[in-house]
């Protein structure tokens, strides 16, 4: 059995290490991946903490190195920052959950999920936090079971083969795969692990690099479609505009179509829920001299910035935020949003600012 827990401290910052964030660094604790059990598990049990403003005579009586150490923390901070629950992640969980019962006595024909939209749209960020759900709830109902696997994350290669799926969940696994070993071998090894974990949730990002329309991607459809068949668990896809790549056509589509319900994310209009999205981001900055409810004032000018895509909105403010902390200023205004520079797609779809 492979099993792997996170670091006890993990949410807890030593008092007594300097430059911990540069530490981190060297010691590659900030890389490891979510499709590796360990980096998996890690990421479950972790929530960015908020760090603790001083008050402003504190922060003067900081030596050099104790500020450094400081304002590290509030950088790693924003790096993360806050999950906004968006009404499509509601959604997501909601069904999710929703689909695991359903699923729980079934022994053929499991129904799935699939999330599809533009980039930026918040499907990884829906697919990980309901995976992280389903961990939270397994860990409450099984205290110190570390043998168990209730969630798989894995993302499906460029270029994908039969062969590169079925070695990407023995990967995150951490199953020793030789280039002796066949198919065959991975996913009886990879069958034989997850069913004797007790796994409840497959979640497979990176969904549209399959395409059907090759020899290559069909046969990656077939393995995962068997993959679903042996394991006892709810498989939950996401990518970008599946259906528009050809997921659903052909026999194989046909297939995927009777068996997943869909959901599509897609940009927020610029309603009440953007502004709270807004609010949100801003009541989690950590700066000493940014006005409250500011952002919230540029509501419309971030949606004219990002289109409404949850994704750019979350690199626009932490961006700037992480700019305020290294600049000095501890602010951030419609200037220093001006400054960071977003994707291409956020770019092009930028109109006239209206406020």
């Amino acid at each position: 059995m492979v099993t792997a827990t996170g670091p006890a401290s993990a949410q807890q910052p030593d008092p007594d290490r300097r430059h911990s964030w540069r530490r981190a660094l060297d010691r590659e604790d900030l890389h490891r991946y979510l499709t590796t059990l360990e980096g998996w598990r890690e990421f479950t049990v972790q929530d960015p903490i908020p760090p603790e403003l001083l008050p402003d005579h504190a922060l003067a009586d900081l030596d050099d190195d104790a500020r450094e150490d400081y304002d590290d923390g509030r950088l790693d901070y924003h790096t993360r920052l806050t999950v906004a629950a968006t009404s499509t992640l509601r959604t997501v969980v909601t069904s999710g959950r929703r689909l695991t019962l359903l699923n729980r006595h079934a022994i053929s024909a499991r129904r799935g999920l699939i999330l599809s939209g533009p980039a930026g749209t918040g499907k990884t960020t829906a697919l990980t936090q309901f995976g992280k759900t389903i961990e939270a709830i397994d860990r409450r109902r099984h205290p110190g079971a570390d043998d168990r696997i209730p969630v798989v994350y894995v993302t499906v290669p460029p270029a994908a083969t039969s062969r590169m799926l079925a070695v990407e969940f023995a990967r995150f696994l951490g199953l020793p795969v030789t280039t002796r070993a066949n198919i065959t071998d991975v996913i009886e090894a990879v069958c034989g692990v997850l069913i004797d974990a007790r796994v409840s949730v497959v979640c497979v990002d990176e969904l549209h690099n399959l395409s059907l329309a090759t020899r290559n991607g069909a046969e990656v459809s077939d393995t995962l479609k068997y993959f679903s068949e042996r394991i006892p668990a709810t498989f939950v896809y996401a990518g970008v505009d599946l259906e528009a790549g050809g997921l659903f056509d052909g026999t194989r589509g046909r297939q995927i179509a009777g068996r997943f319900a869909v959901i599509d994310t897609v940009s927020f209009p610029r309603t009440k829920e953007w502004t709270g999205l807004v609010s949100t981001f801003e009541d989690a900055l950590r700066l000493h001299r940014h006005q409250p409810k500011s952002l919230e004032g540029l509501a419309h000018y971030l949606h004219d910035r990002t289109g409404g895509m949850i994704g750019s909105l979350s690199h626009l403010i932490r961006g700037a935020a992480i700019d305020a902390i290294l600049d000095g200023t501890e602010q951030i205004t419609r200037k220093s949003l001006e400054r960071v520079r977003l994707d291409r797609a956020a770019q092009n779809r930028k109109t006239k600012p209206s406020s």
